[in-house]
């Protein structure tokens, strides 16, 4: 018997997800160290990180930006909002180096938040393959379904301190 016949090989979805743990632990907000890849074609094309603008203070070494969101439903939840989001900066990676994502798929640590859905959607992104969910991700949910990007969540909700 050949040791590759035991060979357990990950689907595709299941070795970008565990990158994308490993692009998180670039991340500079302990709030989730959340990381990203845009892959097309089973290419990675741009990857990114939660972290703050370049140059910027990141929460690691100075704090969080901490506000407070109250929903149409009187639910209040707190963010952290002196980082660009791991979705974001994968965005901006690819635009930067003049990489073309129309058409690619975004693995992602939790659902997107919903300005970071926006920008998915007007990038051309179609499908999102999210390890877990993420407590704000309803609006989320509804524009995705709007604009047909498929989306899969694999796992329980996120949870962090401070939500």
């Amino acid at each position: 018997m050949k040791d590759s016949d035991n060979l357990n090989r990950p689907t595709w979805d299941e070795y970008f997800l565990k990158l994308v743990d490993e692009v998180g632990s670039r991340g500079t907000c302990d709030r989730g160290r959340a990381g990203c890849i845009v892959t097309k074609d089973k290419r990675i094309l741009s990857t990114g990180y939660v972290g703050s603008p370049a140059g910027l203070p990141h929460c690691d070494e100075v704090g969080h930006e901490m506000h407070t969101v109250t929903n149409e439903e009187g639910i209040q939840s707190r963010h952290c909002i002196r980082t660009a989001h791991a979705e974001q900066n994968a965005i901006n990676n690819a635009a930067r180096i003049g990489v073309a994502i129309e058409g690619s798929t975004m693995y992602c640590k939790m659902t997107p938040c919903y300005k970071c859905a926006q920008s998915i959607i007007n990038s051309g992104i179609v499908r999102i393959v999210a390890l877990k969910d993420y407590h704000g991700a309803s609006r989320t949910k509804e524009i995705f379904k709007q604009a047909g990007v498929e989306y899969e969540i694999l796992g329980d909700m996120e949870t962090y301190k401070d939500m």
